[in-house]
């Protein structure tokens, strides 16, 4: 259990050893139970909700907005170029520290 937790606190960017932490943790938790309420009976599972059509690859050209910076200056959290989720209560690492653990080391 005690490695489930670390590994589920480094994931999710919550210490889930003070109250914050826990009341987060009891709350995803009800939000999951909530899929139990679904009736899935002769539902087979899927890969993907698109995996029954054939996806073309294209180039990743932005067209129009191009306005990346703009919607980062929303971000609670960022790392790089990206949005941070869900807003944890254990402080992300230092910009020099990110090599690092965006390699996992």
């Amino acid at each position: 259990p005690a490695q489930l937790l670390d590994r589920l606190e480094r994931l999710a960017l919550v210490d889930f050893r003070d109250a914050e932490g826990v009341e987060r943790l009891q709350e995803a938790i009800r939000f999951a139970e909530q899929l139990q309420e679904v009736n899935t009976d002769g539902v087979e599972p899927m890969d993907s909700v698109l995996e029954d059509r054939c996806l073309y690859l294209r180039e990743d050209d932005v067209t129009e907005g191009n306005c990346a910076k703009e919607l980062l200056k929303n971000a609670r959290e960022k790392v790089e170029e990206y949005f941070v989720a869900p807003p944890g209560n254990i402080p992300l690492p230092k910009l020099d520290e990110q090599e690092t653990v965006l390699r996992g080391s």
